[in-house]
């Protein structure tokens, strides 16, 4: 994985926060100027949610880039975990057949020296 594409996530991520903080910026302001009616708290938690949905289609658009990388950079990571959970399955799988037949060659030759013994 080059090295560009190794913090996908977190670029995607901080680019995310940028686009919605420089949008509650402007609605902030636009509201201080009083483009946009603002009163007490609530007025707040209105900007807040108008700079979320400003934000939203904004980083659709213009993070495609970046949410393709952090995508390619999270299936990597799950085909991997999957991977190496499978090869531990089978591991863990040969294990166990050698143990049972272990047990089984053990209670053969247990099951024949018996009647020699009975003898």
């Amino acid at each position: 994985m080059s090295s560009s594409k190794s913090h996908a996530t977190l670029r995607y991520t901080s680019m995310r926060a940028s686009i919605f903080l420089a949008c509650l910026l402007v609605t902030a302001l636009l509201g201080h100027f009083g483009i946009i009616p603002v009163v007490g708290a609530t007025g707040f938690v209105f900007l807040v949610l108008l700079a979320g949905l400003i934000s939203a289609p904004i980083s659709y658009v213009v993070l495609s880039k970046q949410r393709d990388e952090m995508s390619a950079q999270v299936v990597t990571k799950v085909a991997s975990m999957r991977s190496r959970a499978s090869q531990r399955i089978s591991e863990q799988n040969a294990e166990e057949d050698a143990a049972d037949d272990a047990a089984r060659a053990q209670a053969i030759s247990v099951s024949e020296a018996a009647p020699a013994q009975q003898s």
